[in-house]
């Protein structure tokens, strides 16, 4: 048997930015992704620890060390500047198989507290 499981996530990630003129995505700084375990166009959920918003966009590469955190297109419209949000991402696997995922927390300039 097959489940999903939490693959990737980030914890208290401050939202730096929104465009609500893109087509739609996060954009997350590449240190961030890399440390996480994020891909370029992964789907992602984002729950919005402030407002109690969710959503699901996916993921596209911010750069590197800028801390940035942006909600891109409709998303934008569910989060504000200052939020403080969870990505996750999830991935399946057979129930006899071990996994372990990535989870990084961050301070309040989205700086590597802990993962």
């Amino acid at each position: 048997m097959k489940i999903f499981v939490l693959k990737s996530k980030i914890h208290q990630a401050r939202v730096t930015s929104k465009n609500i003129n893109y087509t739609g995505s996060i954009t997350i700084d590449k240190e961030l992704m890399e440390k996480a375990n994020l891909f370029p166009y992964e789907k992602v959920d984002i729950y919005d620890i402030d407002n109690g918003e969710r959503l699901t966009t996916y993921v596209l590469e911010g750069k590197k060390g800028s801390g940035d955190i942006i909600l891109n297109g409709a998303a934008a419209r569910k989060v504000e500047i200052g939020d403080r949000i969870i990505i996750a991402a999830y991935t399946m696997i057979d129930t006899n198989e071990q996994f372990s995922p990535e989870v990084i927390i961050l301070d309040q300039n989205n700086n590597i507290t802990s993962g």
